[in-house]
Protein backbone atom coordinates (compact mmCIF):
# COMPACT_ATOMS: atom_id res chain seq x y z
CA UNK A 1 0.00 0.00 0.00
CA UNK A 2 1.31 3.49 -0.85
CA UNK A 3 1.44 5.30 2.52
CA UNK A 4 1.46 8.70 0.88
CA UNK A 5 -1.65 7.37 -0.92
CA UNK A 6 -11.82 28.30 14.02
CA UNK A 7 -17.52 32.00 16.42
CA UNK A 8 -15.45 36.22 15.35
CA UNK A 9 -14.44 35.05 17.92
CA UNK A 10 -18.26 33.98 17.75
CA UNK A 11 -19.37 34.16 14.18
CA UNK A 12 -16.45 36.01 12.59
CA UNK A 13 -14.32 32.92 12.98
CA UNK A 14 -16.32 31.29 10.24
CA UNK A 15 -15.28 31.59 6.62
CA UNK A 16 -11.88 33.11 7.16
CA UNK A 17 -10.39 32.06 3.84
CA UNK A 18 -8.73 34.51 1.51
CA UNK A 19 -10.88 35.96 -1.28
CA UNK A 20 -10.01 37.51 -4.62
CA UNK A 21 -10.37 40.94 -2.96
CA UNK A 22 -7.67 40.25 -0.39
CA UNK A 23 -4.49 42.29 -0.95
CA UNK A 24 -1.33 40.55 -2.09
CA UNK A 25 1.41 39.90 0.47
CA UNK A 26 3.41 43.00 1.42
CA UNK A 27 6.77 43.37 -0.26
CA UNK A 28 9.66 41.90 1.65
CA UNK A 29 11.62 44.34 3.80
CA UNK A 30 15.30 44.77 2.99
CA UNK A 31 17.67 42.25 4.45
CA UNK A 32 19.62 43.99 7.24
CA UNK A 33 23.34 43.50 7.59
CA UNK A 34 23.17 44.70 11.21
CA UNK A 35 20.60 46.22 13.58
CA UNK A 36 21.40 49.12 15.88
CA UNK A 37 21.43 48.21 19.57
CA UNK A 38 21.45 44.50 18.89
CA UNK A 39 24.54 42.68 20.09
CA UNK A 40 26.30 39.69 18.65
CA UNK A 41 24.81 36.23 18.99
CA UNK A 42 25.19 35.01 22.56
CA UNK A 43 26.48 31.65 21.39
CA UNK A 44 28.55 30.78 18.29
CA UNK A 45 27.02 29.00 15.32
CA UNK A 46 28.08 27.60 11.97
CA UNK A 47 26.25 28.78 8.84
CA UNK A 48 26.07 27.12 5.44
CA UNK A 49 27.99 29.13 2.81
CA UNK A 50 24.85 29.59 0.68
CA UNK A 51 23.08 31.59 3.37
CA UNK A 52 23.48 34.90 5.20
CA UNK A 53 22.23 35.78 8.68
CA UNK A 54 21.62 38.81 10.94
CA UNK A 55 20.48 38.93 14.55
CA UNK A 56 17.46 41.26 14.89
CA UNK A 57 16.15 40.75 18.46
CA UNK A 58 17.41 39.82 21.92
CA UNK A 59 16.24 39.82 25.53
CA UNK A 60 13.08 37.88 24.72
CA UNK A 61 11.58 35.32 27.09
CA UNK A 62 11.72 31.89 25.52
CA UNK A 63 10.55 32.81 22.00
CA UNK A 64 8.99 29.51 20.92
CA UNK A 65 6.85 30.30 17.88
CA UNK A 66 6.88 32.96 15.16
CA UNK A 67 4.05 33.86 12.75
CA UNK A 68 3.46 36.82 10.40
CA UNK A 69 0.26 38.75 9.80
CA UNK A 70 -0.77 39.88 6.28
CA UNK A 71 0.81 43.32 6.83
CA UNK A 72 4.19 41.80 7.57
CA UNK A 73 4.12 42.30 11.35
CA UNK A 74 5.86 39.54 13.29
CA UNK A 75 4.02 37.86 16.17
CA UNK A 76 6.08 35.92 18.70
CA UNK A 77 4.85 33.59 21.43
CA UNK A 78 7.17 34.01 24.42
CA UNK A 79 6.60 31.05 26.74
CA UNK A 80 5.23 31.86 30.23
CA UNK A 81 4.95 35.52 29.19
CA UNK A 82 2.52 35.92 26.28
CA UNK A 83 2.45 37.14 22.69
CA UNK A 84 4.37 40.14 21.39
CA UNK A 85 4.05 41.91 18.03
CA UNK A 86 6.94 43.55 16.20
CA UNK A 87 7.05 45.95 13.25
CA UNK A 88 9.93 46.52 10.83
CA UNK A 89 11.59 49.70 9.62
CA UNK A 90 12.88 50.57 6.19
CA UNK A 91 16.22 49.01 7.13
CA UNK A 92 14.67 45.59 7.74
CA UNK A 93 15.27 45.80 11.49
CA UNK A 94 12.61 45.77 14.21
CA UNK A 95 11.44 49.34 14.97
CA UNK A 96 8.67 48.66 17.52
CA UNK A 97 7.69 45.88 19.91
CA UNK A 98 4.51 45.70 21.98
CA UNK A 99 2.70 43.11 24.08
CA UNK A 100 -0.34 41.73 22.30
CA UNK A 101 -1.47 39.15 24.88
CA UNK A 102 -0.05 38.84 28.39
CA UNK A 103 -0.44 35.36 29.83
CA UNK A 104 1.89 33.16 31.87
CA UNK A 105 0.02 30.08 30.69
CA UNK A 106 0.94 30.31 27.02
CA UNK A 107 3.89 28.08 26.22
CA UNK A 108 4.20 27.19 22.55
CA UNK A 109 1.19 27.09 20.21
CA UNK A 110 0.47 30.12 18.00
CA UNK A 111 -1.28 30.39 14.63
CA UNK A 112 -3.11 32.95 12.50
CA UNK A 113 -5.77 32.51 9.83
CA UNK A 114 -4.61 33.38 6.30
CA UNK A 115 -6.71 36.57 6.28
CA UNK A 116 -5.03 37.64 9.54
CA UNK A 117 -8.35 38.14 11.35
CA UNK A 118 -8.26 35.33 13.91
CA UNK A 119 -5.41 34.43 16.21
CA UNK A 120 -5.06 31.14 18.09
CA UNK A 121 -2.76 30.23 20.98
CA UNK A 122 -2.59 27.45 23.54
CA UNK A 123 -1.51 26.46 27.04
CA UNK A 124 -1.05 22.93 28.39
CA UNK A 125 -4.79 22.50 28.92
CA UNK A 126 -6.61 25.03 26.73
CA UNK A 127 -6.66 26.68 23.32
CA UNK A 128 -8.05 30.19 22.77
CA UNK A 129 -9.01 32.41 19.83
CA UNK A 130 -9.06 36.20 19.50
CA UNK A 131 -10.24 38.57 16.80
CA UNK A 132 -7.03 40.17 15.48
CA UNK A 133 -6.63 43.58 13.82
CA UNK A 134 -3.32 43.67 11.93
CA UNK A 135 -3.55 47.43 11.28
CA UNK A 136 -4.07 48.28 14.94
CA UNK A 137 -1.93 45.32 16.09
CA UNK A 138 -4.57 44.48 18.69
CA UNK A 139 -6.76 41.56 19.78
CA UNK A 140 -10.28 41.43 21.24
CA UNK A 141 -12.95 38.95 22.26
CA UNK A 142 -10.93 36.11 23.79
CA UNK A 143 -12.81 32.84 23.39
CA UNK A 144 -12.03 29.31 24.61
CA UNK A 145 -12.09 26.96 21.64
CA UNK A 146 -10.55 23.72 23.00
CA UNK A 147 -10.42 22.63 26.63
CA UNK A 148 -9.78 19.62 28.83
CA UNK A 149 -6.37 18.74 27.42
CA UNK A 150 -4.56 16.28 29.69
CA UNK A 151 -1.18 17.08 31.24
CA UNK A 152 2.06 15.12 31.40
CA UNK A 153 5.77 15.37 30.71
CA UNK A 154 5.13 17.04 27.33
CA UNK A 155 3.61 20.51 27.80
CA UNK A 156 3.52 21.91 24.26
CA UNK A 157 0.17 22.03 22.45
CA UNK A 158 1.01 22.94 18.89
CA UNK A 159 -1.89 24.62 17.11
CA UNK A 160 -2.04 25.36 13.38
CA UNK A 161 -4.78 26.65 11.06
CA UNK A 162 -5.42 24.91 7.77
CA UNK A 163 -4.60 27.35 4.92
CA UNK A 164 -6.94 25.49 2.58
CA UNK A 165 -9.89 25.52 5.02
CA UNK A 166 -9.29 28.04 7.84
CA UNK A 167 -12.28 26.71 9.82
CA UNK A 168 -10.15 23.63 10.52
CA UNK A 169 -7.67 23.95 13.40
CA UNK A 170 -5.18 21.21 14.14
CA UNK A 171 -3.97 20.62 17.73
CA UNK A 172 -1.22 18.21 18.79
CA UNK A 173 -0.80 16.66 22.26
CA UNK A 174 2.13 14.50 23.30
CA UNK A 175 2.32 11.49 25.59
CA UNK A 176 2.16 11.89 29.38
CA UNK A 177 5.35 9.87 29.94
CA UNK A 178 8.23 8.35 28.05
CA UNK A 179 6.22 5.15 27.94
CA UNK A 180 2.52 6.05 27.83
CA UNK A 181 1.02 2.59 27.39
CA UNK A 182 -2.58 3.82 27.54
CA UNK A 183 -1.96 6.12 24.57
CA UNK A 184 -2.26 3.08 22.30
CA UNK A 185 -5.98 3.94 22.50
CA UNK A 186 -7.03 7.17 20.73
CA UNK A 187 -9.63 7.70 23.46
CA UNK A 188 -6.92 8.93 25.84
CA UNK A 189 -6.45 12.11 23.82
CA UNK A 190 -2.67 11.79 24.16
CA UNK A 191 0.14 11.13 21.72
CA UNK A 192 -2.16 12.31 18.94
CA UNK A 193 -3.10 15.10 16.55
CA UNK A 194 -6.76 16.15 16.22
CA UNK A 195 -8.77 18.46 13.93
CA UNK A 196 -11.49 20.83 15.17
CA UNK A 197 -14.03 22.59 12.94
CA UNK A 198 -14.36 26.09 14.40
CA UNK A 199 -17.45 26.87 12.34
CA UNK A 200 -19.30 24.42 14.62
CA UNK A 201 -17.46 25.04 17.92
CA UNK A 202 -19.59 24.66 21.10
CA UNK A 203 -20.07 27.80 23.22
CA UNK A 204 -17.54 26.64 25.82
CA UNK A 205 -15.15 25.12 23.31
CA UNK A 206 -14.50 21.54 22.25
CA UNK A 207 -13.45 18.86 24.73
CA UNK A 208 -10.13 17.63 23.38
CA UNK A 209 -10.47 14.00 24.47
CA UNK A 210 -14.03 13.37 23.36
CA UNK A 211 -14.60 15.71 20.40
CA UNK A 212 -12.89 16.67 17.20
CA UNK A 213 -11.64 14.33 14.51
CA UNK A 214 -8.53 12.20 14.87
CA UNK A 215 -5.90 13.07 12.29
CA UNK A 216 -3.35 10.65 13.69
CA UNK A 217 -2.50 8.84 16.94
CA UNK A 218 0.41 6.77 18.11
CA UNK A 219 2.50 9.93 17.70
CA UNK A 220 4.65 10.26 20.84
CA UNK A 221 5.19 14.03 20.66
CA UNK A 222 4.42 15.57 17.26
CA UNK A 223 5.51 19.10 18.17
CA UNK A 224 6.28 20.46 14.70
CA UNK A 225 3.41 20.70 12.19
CA UNK A 226 3.35 22.31 8.75
CA UNK A 227 1.12 22.33 5.67
CA UNK A 228 2.47 21.53 2.23
CA UNK A 229 1.21 23.19 -0.97
CA UNK A 230 -1.71 20.74 -1.11
CA UNK A 231 -2.80 21.77 2.40
CA UNK A 232 -1.71 18.42 3.79
CA UNK A 233 -0.07 18.10 7.21
CA UNK A 234 3.51 17.02 7.88
CA UNK A 235 4.67 16.45 11.43
CA UNK A 236 8.04 15.84 13.02
CA UNK A 237 8.11 13.69 16.10
CA UNK A 238 10.21 13.61 19.26
CA UNK A 239 10.66 9.91 19.90
CA UNK A 240 11.59 7.90 23.00
CA UNK A 241 14.44 8.09 25.49
CA UNK A 242 16.71 5.59 27.25
CA UNK A 243 15.83 2.56 25.14
CA UNK A 244 17.15 -0.94 25.72
CA UNK A 245 16.41 -3.66 23.23
CA UNK A 246 15.40 -6.80 25.13
CA UNK A 247 15.41 -10.14 23.35
CA UNK A 248 15.02 -13.44 25.24
CA UNK A 249 15.66 -11.64 28.51
CA UNK A 250 18.92 -10.09 27.28
CA UNK A 251 18.95 -6.26 27.28
CA UNK A 252 21.18 -4.14 25.05
CA UNK A 253 21.50 -0.36 25.42
CA UNK A 254 20.58 1.18 22.05
CA UNK A 255 19.57 4.67 23.21
CA UNK A 256 22.52 6.68 21.91
CA UNK A 257 21.40 6.38 18.28
CA UNK A 258 17.87 4.94 18.50
CA UNK A 259 15.01 5.45 18.06
CA UNK A 260 15.05 7.96 15.22
CA UNK A 261 13.11 11.20 15.30
CA UNK A 262 10.42 11.00 12.61
CA UNK A 263 8.98 12.98 9.72
CA UNK A 264 5.38 11.80 9.34
CA UNK A 265 2.86 12.41 6.57
CA UNK A 266 -0.49 13.03 8.34
CA UNK A 267 -2.44 13.84 5.19
CA UNK A 268 -5.49 16.01 4.51
CA UNK A 269 -7.09 17.40 7.73
CA UNK A 270 -10.42 17.56 5.91
CA UNK A 271 -10.26 13.84 5.11
CA UNK A 272 -8.13 11.92 7.65
CA UNK A 273 -6.81 8.45 6.96
CA UNK A 274 -8.91 5.60 8.32
CA UNK A 275 -5.75 3.70 9.28
CA UNK A 276 -4.05 6.51 11.18
CA UNK A 277 -2.05 4.74 13.92
CA UNK A 278 1.63 5.68 13.71
CA UNK A 279 3.01 3.05 16.07
CA UNK A 280 3.62 4.57 19.52
CA UNK A 281 3.97 3.13 22.12
CA UNK A 282 4.79 -0.12 20.33
CA UNK A 283 6.56 0.54 17.05
CA UNK A 284 9.52 2.89 16.67
CA UNK A 285 11.87 3.88 13.86
CA UNK A 286 15.46 2.78 13.43
CA UNK A 287 18.17 5.36 12.93
CA UNK A 288 21.27 3.23 13.49
CA UNK A 289 20.62 -0.44 12.69
CA UNK A 290 24.10 -1.75 13.53
CA UNK A 291 23.44 -1.74 17.29
CA UNK A 292 20.31 -3.89 16.92
CA UNK A 293 22.26 -7.03 16.22
CA UNK A 294 19.53 -9.62 16.71
CA UNK A 295 17.70 -8.51 13.54
CA UNK A 296 20.07 -7.86 10.65
CA UNK A 297 17.15 -7.15 8.29
CA UNK A 298 16.53 -3.79 9.97
CA UNK A 299 17.81 -0.64 8.27
CA UNK A 300 17.42 3.10 8.78
CA UNK A 301 13.70 3.87 8.54
CA UNK A 302 12.62 0.34 9.50
CA UNK A 303 10.18 -0.08 12.37
CA UNK A 304 11.13 -2.08 15.44
CA UNK A 305 9.71 -3.20 18.78
CA UNK A 306 11.79 -2.53 21.89
CA UNK A 307 11.00 -5.96 23.37
CA UNK A 308 9.88 -8.25 20.54
CA UNK A 309 7.99 -11.38 21.51
CA UNK A 310 5.85 -14.11 20.02
CA UNK A 311 2.77 -11.86 20.11
CA UNK A 312 4.27 -8.77 18.51
CA UNK A 313 7.65 -8.46 16.84
CA UNK A 314 9.36 -6.08 14.41
CA UNK A 315 7.61 -7.54 11.38
CA UNK A 316 4.21 -7.03 13.00
CA UNK A 317 4.65 -3.26 12.76
CA UNK A 318 4.60 -3.45 8.99
CA UNK A 319 1.05 -3.17 7.73
CA UNK A 320 -0.31 -2.11 11.13
CA UNK A 321 1.47 1.16 11.84
CA UNK A 322 2.07 3.95 9.36
CA UNK A 323 5.83 4.28 9.04
CA UNK A 324 7.79 7.52 9.13
CA UNK A 325 8.38 8.97 5.68
CA UNK A 326 11.88 10.07 6.68
CA UNK A 327 13.93 9.84 9.86
CA UNK A 328 16.42 12.03 11.70
CA UNK A 329 19.12 11.27 14.29
CA UNK A 330 17.93 10.22 17.74
CA UNK A 331 17.27 12.86 20.43
CA UNK A 332 17.71 15.85 18.11
CA UNK A 333 14.21 17.10 19.15
CA UNK A 334 12.49 18.73 16.14
CA UNK A 335 10.01 21.40 17.34
CA UNK A 336 9.08 23.67 14.39
CA UNK A 337 8.39 23.09 10.67
CA UNK A 338 7.90 25.50 7.77
CA UNK A 339 7.72 24.98 4.01
CA UNK A 340 9.15 27.57 1.66
CA UNK A 341 6.76 29.39 -0.71
CA UNK A 342 7.29 26.94 -3.55
CA UNK A 343 6.82 23.89 -1.33
CA UNK A 344 10.19 22.63 -2.49
CA UNK A 345 11.84 22.48 0.93
CA UNK A 346 10.69 21.86 4.49
CA UNK A 347 12.70 23.67 7.18
CA UNK A 348 12.94 22.12 10.64
CA UNK A 349 14.40 23.39 13.92
CA UNK A 350 16.07 20.73 16.05
CA UNK A 351 16.07 21.88 19.69
CA UNK A 352 18.87 19.50 20.65
CA UNK A 353 19.43 16.50 22.89
CA UNK A 354 19.56 16.27 26.68
CA UNK A 355 20.08 12.53 27.11
CA UNK A 356 22.80 11.81 24.59
CA UNK A 357 26.57 12.21 24.88
CA UNK A 358 27.93 13.64 22.75
CA UNK A 359 24.92 15.87 22.25
CA UNK A 360 23.42 16.44 18.81
CA UNK A 361 20.77 18.57 17.13
CA UNK A 362 20.90 22.33 17.85
CA UNK A 363 20.37 23.04 14.15
CA UNK A 364 18.03 24.11 11.38
CA UNK A 365 17.76 21.62 8.53
CA UNK A 366 16.44 21.84 4.98
CA UNK A 367 14.53 18.80 3.66
CA UNK A 368 14.07 18.82 -0.14
CA UNK A 369 10.53 17.91 -1.31
CA UNK A 370 9.01 17.00 -4.64
CA UNK A 371 5.55 16.19 -6.01
CA UNK A 372 5.14 12.55 -6.97
CA UNK A 373 3.11 11.02 -9.77
CA UNK A 374 0.00 10.93 -7.56
CA UNK A 375 0.23 14.68 -6.93
CA UNK A 376 1.36 14.16 -3.33
CA UNK A 377 4.29 16.11 -1.91
CA UNK A 378 6.98 14.01 -0.30
CA UNK A 379 10.68 14.18 0.56
CA UNK A 380 13.08 13.64 -2.30
CA UNK A 381 15.07 11.12 -0.27
CA UNK A 382 13.84 7.56 0.23
CA UNK A 383 12.62 6.46 3.65
CA UNK A 384 15.84 4.58 4.43
CA UNK A 385 18.08 7.60 3.81
CA UNK A 386 20.37 9.15 6.41
CA UNK A 387 21.12 12.07 4.09
CA UNK A 388 17.61 13.32 3.29
CA UNK A 389 18.29 16.73 4.83
CA UNK A 390 20.94 19.46 4.83
CA UNK A 391 22.05 21.47 7.85
CA UNK A 392 21.92 25.21 7.09
CA UNK A 393 22.83 26.51 10.57
CA UNK A 394 23.85 24.83 13.80
CA UNK A 395 25.52 25.42 17.13
CA UNK A 396 29.24 25.64 16.51
CA UNK A 397 30.11 22.55 18.57
CA UNK A 398 26.84 20.66 19.15
CA UNK A 399 28.62 17.67 20.66
CA UNK A 400 29.68 19.75 23.65
CA UNK A 401 26.28 21.35 24.25
CA UNK A 402 24.74 20.78 27.67
CA UNK A 403 20.99 21.28 28.14
CA UNK A 404 19.93 20.53 31.73
CA UNK A 405 16.35 21.68 31.05
CA UNK A 406 13.98 22.54 28.22
CA UNK A 407 14.85 26.24 28.52
CA UNK A 408 18.51 26.20 29.51
CA UNK A 409 21.52 25.33 27.40
CA UNK A 410 25.17 26.16 26.94
CA UNK A 411 24.54 26.58 23.19
CA UNK A 412 22.51 28.39 20.55
CA UNK A 413 19.20 26.51 20.62
CA UNK A 414 16.77 27.00 17.70
CA UNK A 415 13.05 26.88 18.42
CA UNK A 416 10.56 28.79 16.24
CA UNK A 417 10.84 29.50 12.56
CA UNK A 418 8.70 31.20 9.92
CA UNK A 419 9.03 32.66 6.45
CA UNK A 420 7.95 36.27 5.99
CA UNK A 421 4.78 36.81 3.84
CA UNK A 422 6.90 37.43 0.73
CA UNK A 423 8.65 34.10 1.23
CA UNK A 424 12.10 35.66 1.05
CA UNK A 425 13.38 35.80 4.62
CA UNK A 426 13.45 32.95 7.10
CA UNK A 427 13.14 33.97 10.77
CA UNK A 428 14.54 31.65 13.45
CA UNK A 429 14.43 32.03 17.23
CA UNK A 430 16.73 30.70 19.92
CA UNK A 431 14.73 30.19 23.11
CA UNK A 432 17.67 29.68 25.42
CA UNK A 433 16.68 31.10 28.81
CA UNK A 434 19.99 32.98 29.02
CA UNK A 435 18.91 35.19 26.11
CA UNK A 436 15.92 34.76 23.81
CA UNK A 437 17.03 35.85 20.35
CA UNK A 438 15.66 36.07 16.81
CA UNK A 439 17.71 35.88 13.64
CA UNK A 440 16.78 36.47 10.01
CA UNK A 441 18.30 34.30 7.30
CA UNK A 442 18.26 34.55 3.53
CA UNK A 443 19.64 32.45 0.71
CA UNK A 444 22.38 34.22 -1.16
CA UNK A 445 21.59 35.23 -4.73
Amino acid sequence: MHWLLHALVGTALVGTGLSQDDPPPPPSAPFPTSCSGIGAARYPYTLDSGWEITKIAEGLRQPRTIVFDPLGNMLVLQATSGISVHTFGADGCINSSTTLVQSAGLNHGLSLTPDGKTLYASSQTTAWAWAYDAGARAVSGQKTVVTGIGQGIHSTRTIVVSPANPDLVVVAVGSNANWDTAASSPATGRACVKVFDMSAAPAGGYSYNTQGQMLGYGLRNEVALAFDKNGHVWGTENSGDDFRRTVNGQATDIHIDNPAEELNYLGDPANPFADNWYGYPTCFTVWEPSVIQDNTALKTGSQFVVSPNATFDDAACEGQARPARLSFPAHTAPISNAFDAAGENLYVTFHGSWDRQPAQGYMVAEVPFTKNAEGIYEPVAPADSKTGYKTIISAQSPGSCNSPSLTMSTCWRPAGLSWDPAGERLFVSSDNQASGEIFVLRKKA
